[in-house]
């Protein structure tokens, strides 16, 4: 479903990804771990269309999407969660769900939509008319994530959905996007929470320095002890 081929970005004189090449494929969680600073976010600013890379190629369901505008590949049916939220504060929790299914031309079908985001986010629903600047950090990262599903992706790309979060909601959280998973969505995942993002994981991709530096499947890389030593906290 997706594949980045030989990518390489620069920030002005820095090279933040040297040569990444990695694939996910559909039904598929795949997550990309490494230390602050690897190129994470970088990678899915570049899928996204936020950073434009320098060479290589980014392919999306058959198409390149490398040279094309992010309202573009949004349309095509690739949304990205960013890292810190990005709510928009003034305007309340119905408001920003509607700006999720801004591109959307089934108008008929979008009421039933958001039903399915306060299904899967009770808490939404109870504050449906209250503005999102007033919401808790858990409760914006819901509001995050339900936003991105109005635009019906067929891949969600999340950076972070765990920062600054309370355990108890990081479990709730990670809960729907497994949730979100055997619906039918594909998923890239940056987590800092290395375990969680791959005990959760099908597959995954560490990152040191701008380049993948080991990946395959997520469990056996759970049991790697370089990888929990680096990593994990073990």
């Amino acid at each position: 479903m997706l594949k980045l081929d030989n990518v390489n970005l620069y920030y002005g004189v820095i090279h933040a990804l040297k040569d990444i090449s990695l694939e996910v494929s559909q039904g598929e969680i795949v997550t990309l771990i490494g230390a602050n600073g690897a190129g994470k976010t970088s990678i899915l600013r570049s899928i996204s269309g936020l950073e434009q890379i320098k060479s290589g190629a980014i392919t999306f369901k058959d198409s390149q999407i490398n040279k094309i505008s992010a309202n573009k590949i949004v349309s095509l049916g690739l949304s990205h969660v960013p890292e810190g939220r990005r709510v928009f504060p003034d305007l309340t929790v119905r408001e920003n769900l509607e700006l999720g299914a801004y591109l959307r031309k089934d108008k008929g079908i979008i009421k039933s939509d958001m039903e399915m985001v306060f299904s899967k986010f009770p808490r939404l629903k109870e504050r449906e008319k209250q503005r999102s600047g007033t919401l808790s950090g858990g409760e914006q990262q819901m509001l995050a994530i339900g936003r991105a599903l109005m635009n019906r992706p067929a891949m969600l790309i999340l950076d972070e959905p765990s920062m600054g979060l309370a355990p108890l909601v990081v479990k709730e959280i990670f809960n729907t996007i497994v949730q979100i998973n055997k619906s039918g969505t594909t998923i890239l995942l940056v987590e800092q929470n290395a375990n969680m993002a791959l005990a959760i994981a099908n597959r995954a991709y560490v990152l040191e320095t701008g380049k993948v530096v080991q990946s395959g499947d997520a469990k056996i890389l759970l049991d790697d002890e370089s990888i929990k030593n680096a990593y994990l906290g073990d």
